[in-house]
């Protein structure tokens, strides 16, 4: 069940995109413990958190991802750029197979306030 549903929130595709923006990884300065859990597994841990609205602490342990693992890797990749560059990525994707029409892409222009008084 839980691989059908990694597949379905992280597709093949998707991951072809993501595996080579994964910053490398860093051994924890204290050494020792586990070994490194896959980062497929925890981007998938991580997908699913971000897209169910799951607080971390419930992170279901079917996934084989602990939840400060999944917590403290979201946080190292978040640091790094990792979800800059994928949305850039992604959006290059979609462009290329003509899936994005530039033409109706709307700027927003309510980033600045008006000056008090401008009307």
């Amino acid at each position: 069940m839980v691989d059908a549903l990694s597949r379905r929130l992280v597709p093949d595709e998707l991951w072809a995109l993501v595996e080579p923006l994964m910053p490398s990884f860093v051994a924890r300065p204290q050494g020792g413990g586990r070994a490194p859990v896959a980062d497929r597994a925890v981007f998938t841990a991580v997908v699913y958190v971000l897209t169910s609205g799951c607080p971390w602490r419930l992170l279901p342990p079917s996934f084989g991802v602990t939840v400060p693992t999944a917590h403290r890797r979201f946080t190292e990749w978040t640091k790094a750029g990792l979800w800059r560059r994928l949305h850039q990525a992604v959006l290059d994707e979609l462009g290329s197979q003509g899936l994005i029409d530039w033409s109706r892409a709307v700027l927003d222009g309510a980033t600045v306030r008006a000056k008090k008084g401008d009307l």
